[in-house]
C-alpha cells in the first residue's frame, strides 16, 4: 500500500534539491550522485509522522534493494534508518519506477553477502566502514506485494 501523508522536505539543501529534481522529472534527472545511480527512499518520520525522502546509492539484487546507513562513516545512524526501524513500510523510486517496500535490518551472513554487493555498487562504503566504530546497518528493502 502506498505511503500516505504530508511530505516534509529535508533540512539539508542538497537533499531537497536532488529530491525535487528526481521527482519533477519523473525519475529522468537527479538519478545520480558522484556519477553513480541513486534511488529515492521514502519513509514515515518516526517523530513527525510526515513523509521523508532521501536519495541513496542504488544497490539492487534479485528484485530487492539495500539501503546502507553509512552517513559517510559518521558516528550516528541517519534519520531514515530510525524511521525504518520504527515503521518498516517504505517506497523506493528507481528512475521512473516506484514500488512499495518493507525494510528489515540484515545480520550475520546475510548482511555480509549484501555488504559485499553494497561495496561493489559503491566502493566508498569500504572506506566509510573504517571511519566509524559502529557497525553500519544494511536494510533490505523487499517488495510489499
Amino acid at each position: 500500500m502506498p505511503l500516505q501523508g504530508t511530505y516534509e522536505p529535508s533540512p539539508v539543501q542538497w537533499v531537497r534539491d536532488q529530491v525535487a529534481e528526481y521527482e519533477s522529472s519523473k525519475g529522468r534527472r537527479g538519478t545520480t550522485m558522484r556519477g553513480m545511480p541513486v534511488i529515492l527512499l521514502t519513509t514515515v518520520g518516526r517523530k513527525s509522522g510526515n513523509l521523508r525522502k532521501a536519495p541513496l546509492m542504488r544497490v539492487f539484487h534479485d528484485g530487492d534493494y539495500a539501503a546502507v546507513a553509512s552517513v559517510g562513516g559518521a558516528p550516528d545512524h541517519p534519520a531514515w534508518y530510525h524511521n525504518l526501524v520504527a515503521d518498516p513500510a517504505c517506497t523506493v523510486q528507481d528512475g521512473p519506477t516506484i514500488s512499495d517496500r518493507v525494510a528489515r535490518e540484515l545480520e550475520g551472513e546475510e548482511r555480509e553477502e549484501w555488504w559485499a554487493r553494497c561495496v561493489e555498487a559503491f566502493p566508498d562504503y569500504a572506506e566509510y566502514e573504517t571511519r566509524t566504530d559502529r557497525v553500519i546497518p544494511v536494510m533490505l528493502l523487499e517488495r510489499d506485494d
